[in-house]
């Protein structure tokens, strides 16, 4: 895979002083960020924000004119794709004279397809932590500047955690990945799974802590491949972090289910600080589909995973990724598909829609399933996952949870969530955000959350 790389002309800005930057950060210019996809990005573009703030640029909306705008990009679906676009043209409309700058995934895999949509920087991976000094030397010629490279050359891990944009922080432990799933463009936008060293994390999340955020949630393209080139290993990294007295809760983001080891989920049932709360990618509930897709597992795998989980924690949380429409997947794939996950004892899915990828296996093959048919099988299993959450939730009537508030919205009401990631809404105004509190859940509101207040309520399903 190659790209076309335009070198940039850049101007000093010590020498000739010319630079419209220059006198922008002195006066302190404002810089709005939008991030795409998932808990990884959110992580990276704070890390890429502060590094800005620290030469004098100032937070802002891109309601508010800014001078940059910086969109953190993801190229999982179309879908994202599609957004990416629209967020420029919303862009060129409300802030006309903005300097666009374009990074994550998308801009690794086709960035000449946005250089053509009018922004004037676009960062592949291995470029995206220069994004300060490029903004720094930037001077607008009216042609877009690609700072990309292939993709084998990206290797080098560049520690990012979220921070001050909510009230639990993203902390990035790895990236990239080595597998190579048929349907997957990641290895190509990320290269190669690599990952921070223990020490480096520890101290990450002794930083994090340290500002006062109460929740911290792993992230990485591959968790469970943490510490394969460093010779160490997840379970290690999650013993050292439950030291970290300054978090109150930890949680494992994404984990394919090969790599869930049961030492794994024997910590986490046993930790002071790990939440029973674990988010396992099936795919697929065939297992010829998941032979076609070159998952490294069988259904057979991925249900002894979820019933060991559950012997250890009775009461834990388990989410699951689940693609429909994959190439070759017949109605009989479907039905075993949604006869697995209607048995197995889960609590919530996110369904995907299989989103054709240029340069993936996938996109060759044969027996393409009519998007028709596709949205009809993602709505059957959008409407499994109510059931299975609210048949979750109802499961812990009457129990009492610590809850953790996160946020609040303009009726005064807080949001927050318990240990094994139940929503609660509290009406009665005692609880502030980023506060822990014991709750008992004895109210299911309309929308499926638990009520602890006074907002009418009906009846448990």
């Amino acid at each position: 895979m190659s790209f076309t790389v335009i070198q940039p002309v850049l101007g000093s800005i010590k020498q000739r002083k010319l630079s419209y930057f220059c006198s922008m950060v002195q006066k302190g210019g404002k810089a709005a960020f939008h991030t795409l996809g998932c808990k990884l990005n959110f992580a990276e573009t704070s890390t890429l924000a502060r590094e800005l703030f620290k030469h004098g640029f100032e937070r802002a909306e891109l309601s508010d004119n800014p001078d940059v705008f910086v969109i953190n990009t993801c190229s999982v679906t179309e879908n994202a794709n599609r957004k990416c676009r629209q967020l420029v043209n919303r862009a060129r409309r409300e802030a006309p004279n903005a300097v666009i700058a374009v990074t994550g995934c998308y801009a690794q895999l086709k960035p000449n397809e946005i250089a053509a949509l009018g922004v004037d920087m676009v960062l592949g991976a291995g470029e995206k932590f220069n994004l300060a000094k490029r903004i720094l030397d930037y001077e607008k010629k009216g042609k877009p500047q690609i700072y990309s490279c292939e993709i084998e050359h990206v290797n080098q891990f560049c520690s990012s955690y979220s921070k001050g944009d909510r009230t639990r922080s993203f902390l990035k432990v790895q990236d990239g990945c080595d597998y190579s799933c048929t349907f997957c463009t990641i290895p190509l936008a990320r290269g190669k799974s690599r990952s921070d060293s223990i020490p480096s994390i520890v101290d990450s999340a002794h930083q994090i802590g340290a500002s006062g955020i109460k929740e911290v949630v792993l992230t990485g393209v591959n968790i469970g491949d943490f510490g394969a080139n460093t010779g160490e290993n997840l379970l290690g990294l999650i013993t050292a972090l439950d030291e970290v007295s300054s978090v109150d809760r930890f949680r494992i983001s994404s984990i394919e289910p090969n790599l869930l080891t049961n030492e794994i989920i024997q910590f986490v049932a046993h930790s002071k600080r790990f939440m029973p709360h674990f988010h396992i990618p099936l795919q697929s509930g065939s297992d010829t589909i998941l032979k076609k897709m070159r998952r490294r597992y069988l259904s057979s795998l991925y249900r002894d995973r979820v019933e060991t989980i559950k012997e250890k924690m009775p009461h834990c949380c388990i989410g699951v990724d689940v693609i429909v429409g994959f190439p070759g997947e017949t109605d009989v794939d479907f039905e075993t598909t949604y006869s697995f996950l209607n048995d197995l004892d889960v609590s919530y899915l996110h369904v995907f829609t299989y989103s054709e990828r240029e340069n993936t296996v996938a996109y060759e093959m044969q027996d393409v399933v009519d998007p028709i048919k596709r949205s009809e099988r993602s709505k059957r299993l959008h409407l499994l996952s109510e059931k299975k959450k609210n048949q979750f939730y109802a499961s812990h009537y009457n129990t009492q949870q610590k809850v953790l508030f996160e946020s609040s919205n303009e009726d005064g009401e807080v949001n927050g969530f318990t240990e094994n990631y139940i929503k609660v809404v509290s009406t009665c105004g005692n609880f502030s955000e980023n506060s822990i509190a014991g709750i008992t859940l004895s109210q299911l509101g309309k929308d499926g959350a638990y009520i602890f207040g006074s907002l009418k309520t009906v009846p448990l399903v």
